[in-house]
């Protein structure tokens, strides 16, 4: 264990003024190739048909499931401390919210 310790890196992380205030995002498509994950958020309003990506996050394979694993975790950390998140019951179990990506592939 204490040489896990001794060999883990620590990085510095600079967060930009620029960045700081994050980007919202109420949907995400989610694709992926044998060589990386694809995320595209954007933002779906009420009475607009066509949303735009506001950002793209391309991730290898294991960043991709390390990104799931972390994200979990806070999940739970957050459902712990403020209670389960619901979600709007959907019979697919697939986009909760009503929309769901086109049937057609997201253009690269």
């Amino acid at each position: 264990m204490e040489n896990k310790k001794k060999n883990m890196q620590q990085i510095n992380i600079e967060l930009d003024a620029d960045v700081s205030s994050g980007e919202y995002a109420n949907f995400v498509v989610v694709t992926h190739s044998p060589a990386e994950f694809v995320l595209d958020f954007t933002r779906i309003l009420p009475g607009v048909p066509k949303a735009k990506v506001h950002s793209r996050i391309i991730m290898a394979p294991p960043h991709a499931k390390t990104f799931l694993k972390a994200l979990n975790d806070n999940v739970s950390k957050f459902e712990s401390k403020h209670g389960e998140i619901k979600l709007p019951n959907n019979e697919d179990g697939f986009s909760p919210f009503g929309v769901n990506p086109p049937d057609e592939n997201m253009p690269n």
